[in-house]
């Protein structure tokens, strides 16, 4: 099995640099997003690593050029985030984030989020184009979701907390708790984020 090659792009990196290469990553580290794009123009890399706070150019801005360049387009991107704001948190997945960890986080759970991601990516990659899009069109008809559902959803997609989806669709906060695990139970994921990432891939809520 090939070596996995990450690129940390971190101002205070020294924990992941430093804890990675005992799991089997060969680690490149960048220390803010103007040398992390200098690094991609001339290296490939299984997976980035990418804070949200840096000097020079932060993280939404490198991510924006990330996605922007053809041949890193595809390069899954775990956020770093010392904030969690699930507004930003959706904004950032909108722009191309594959998923978030906000610190201080358990290494444990980082390694899992890596490995997961890692292997969806590798299985997306197996798939020619059509049979991804039939695979999309089959999960979005086995995922029956109610009109309510969907409007709780979409909301959700557009960064609103259970209070504003409440306000917004005449509900009680409890209301919009259950509608929300009911969507939890259809869509197979445990949080918000996830949720957004599998209504955007599958078009659920169009």
């Amino acid at each position: 099995m090939s070596e996995t090659n990450i690129l940390i792009v971190d101002d205070n990196p020294k924990y992941l640099k430093d804890a990675l290469p005992f799991y089997g990553y060969k680690v490149t580290v960048a220390t803010d997003g103007v040398q992390a794009l200098k690094l991609l123009d001339n290296n490939t890399y299984d997976i980035i690593l990418l804070d949200v706070m840096m000097p020079n150019m932060d993280g939404w801005e490198t991510l924006k050029q990330i996605r922007k360049n053809t041949s890193t387009c595809h390069v899954p991107v775990i956020m770093l985030t010392a904030v969690n704001e699930e507004q930003k948190m959706i904004s950032g997945l909108k722009i191309g984030a594959d998923d978030y960890i906000v610190k201080p986080f358990i290494l444990p759970n980082l390694l899992a989020r890596m490995e997961a991601l890692l292997r969806r990516t590798s299985w997306q990659q197996s798939l020619k184009s059509g049979a991804e899009k039939s695979e999309s069109q089959t999960l979005k008809t086995q995922i029956r979701l109610t009109s309510r559902e969907k409007d709780v959803l979409t909301l959700v997609t557009q960064g609103a907390n259970n209070k504003e989806i409440a306000e917004k669709l005449c509900l009680r906060e409890v209301t919009v708790k259950t509608h929300l695990n009911s969507i939890f139970k259809k869509l197979n994921v445990t949080n918000r984020t996830q949720a957004v990432l599998l209504a955007m891939k599958t078009d659920l809520i169009n």
